[in-house]
């Protein structure tokens, strides 16, 4: 396999960023078809007021329509954890289709800066890059000068 991180984890972003607020935001249904595990990493701005939690779920529906929560996959954020990350992990998850949830709360609520999902794990040789990213390059050893 490929030295490099970019040929071995498939990164897609699963959630704009949005505006503070108190909604549940749902983040983009993620395939894990060939891989081993998913990573999600939200970005969080300003936490007015509440904690924001991180659920995962589940499904065996493309559309997750059947979609049901992971057992202790609610990761808590505290409302002094402005512009941090919150991350939550699945490893070999028993169902074919994730999504990860912000739940907001609070009078005000949070600001989301995004959200993205890091698939490893991969069985083909390289990964290709997801359509939500704009653009990508791997340098090995590269000499100093002009970028």
């Amino acid at each position: 396999m490929p030295g490099n991180f970019t040929n071995r984890v498939k990164t897609v972003r699963c959630l704009n960023a949005t505006a503070v607020g108190t909604t549940t935001l749902n983040g983009s249904i993620i395939d894990t078809a060939g891989y081993e595990g998913v990573r999600f990493i939200a970005a969080f701005g300003a936490i007015t007021d509440g904690t924001p939690n991180l659920q995962v779920q589940q499904g065996q529906q493309a559309n997750l329509s059947d979609a049901a929560d992971l057992a202790g996959t609610d990761v808590a954020m505290a409302d002094t954890d402005d512009n941090k990350l919150g991350i939550v992990e699945i490893y070999r998850p028993r169902e074919r289709y994730l999504r990860c949830n912000i739940v907001r709360g609070g009078a005000t609520g949070s600001v989301v800066d995004g959200m993205i999902a890091e698939l490893y794990g991969p069985a083909a040789m390289s990964v290709a890059a997801d359509t939500s990213v704009g653009a990508q390059e791997i340098h090995a050893s590269p000499a100093e000068g002009t970028p």
